[in-house]
């Protein structure tokens, strides 16, 4: 049974010149203990997906339909009030920027401590302990002394790591990860990748992980879902996807990726830029980017069918020509 059921979601901003569609109708489920990447361009919708998941669409921004199901619990009608009770409990979150996610004027052991108390029953002192066997389980030396540091008082992966178990804390059954190792130097990203995979492991926890970086996904996840202009585009086992692309965009995406065994001196690139919310064209937004366009991609916009191993929404898979 799946853990978190996206149907069909749909959202939209409202603006003085008609209303914008960011995300067009996208549908994925995450298993327990999964890790379910989603890559694509900036402003593909990745993060407003993971936004809408743990509801914090920042306004005129809303969910127009579709639904958002975790543990069979519907919680894309919740209100800011139950979504507050969601949000820590049953969904974690971790964010590119860690300054933005800790509270500089409060000790890093306060604020995990205070996390944990707001959603589980435990004293001050199991709190405490808590809090400390978090910090040691994200790899942070010397954590009953760290617990008294302030968030500038630690480098860019160990703030990380503070976030890794703030998100923890309450032993949430999803974690939405945005990003996260971007802001690392490369030595710092693997550890914090090896963090998560531990994380799932160990915990039975599902982690969505949003990132542009196909390095990220091919050496952490389970599968991924490539997104273009607001809408899946391709979904599918990660080596699948990486190794037999169905969908142009995708094949893009890999061909674009440093190659270490092949001597060729450039790299390929996808011409064009992703269109602008209010510009996306009609049929399949990436049909004027896309070297295999025909007429029909002009005309119909394709859903996810199947492909090889994967599903893509393309003309040419599935034996749709």
């Amino acid at each position: 049974m799946s853990l978190l059921e996206v149907n069909k979601l749909v959202v939209e901003f409202p603006s003085r010149h008609g209303t914008l569609r960011a995300i067009d109708g996208i549908s994925f489920d995450i298993a327990p203990g999964e890790i379910l990447g989603v890559v694509g361009e900036s402003g593909a919708g990745k993060s407003l997906t993971g936004a809408s998941i743990i509801g914090l669409l920042e306004p005129p921004g809303r969910i127009a339909s579709g639904s958002i199901t975790l543990q069979g619990e519907r919680i894309d009608q919740y209100n800011n009030d139950q979504m507050r009770h969601i949000r820590g409990r049953k969904i974690g979150a971790i964010f590119q920027d860690p300054l933005t996610s800790l509270n500089p004027l409060y000790t890093v052991g306060r604020q995990i401590t205070e996390t944990i108390q707001a959603h589980l029953p435990v004293s001050d002192e199991e709190a405490k302990q808590r809090a400390i066997r978090l910090l040691q389980d994200t790899g942070i030396p010397a954590a009953a002394e760290r617990m008294g540091h302030y968030p500038h008082q630690f480098s860019g992966g160990m703030r990380q790591r503070v976030v890794i178990a703030l998100a923890l804390a309450a032993e949430p059954q999803l974690i939405v990860a945005d990003e996260p190792t971007t802001a690392l130097d490369v030595s710092i990203q693997a550890q914090i990748i090896g963090l998560l995979k531990t994380i799932c492991k160990d915990r039975g926890a599902a982690v969505m992980l949003i990132t542009h970086d196909m390095g990220v996904i091919a050496e952490t996840c389970d599968r991924v879902a490539v997104m273009y202009a607001g809408r899946i585009v391709e979904i599918g086992p990660v080596h699948e996807v990486i190794n037999r692309p169905s969908h142009p965009y995708t094949s893009g995406l890999m061909a674009s990726i440093p190659d270490m065994s092949s001597d060729r001196e450039r790299l390929n690139q996808i011409d064009g830029a992703m269109p602008r919310l209010n510009a996306i064209p009609q049929g399949c937004a990436f049909n004027p980017r896309c070297p295999r366009v025909m007429e029909r991609c002009l005309q119909e916009r394709p859903e996810l069918r199947p492909a090889t191993a994967t599903q893509a929404a393309c003309w040419h898979v599935g034996g749709a020509t």
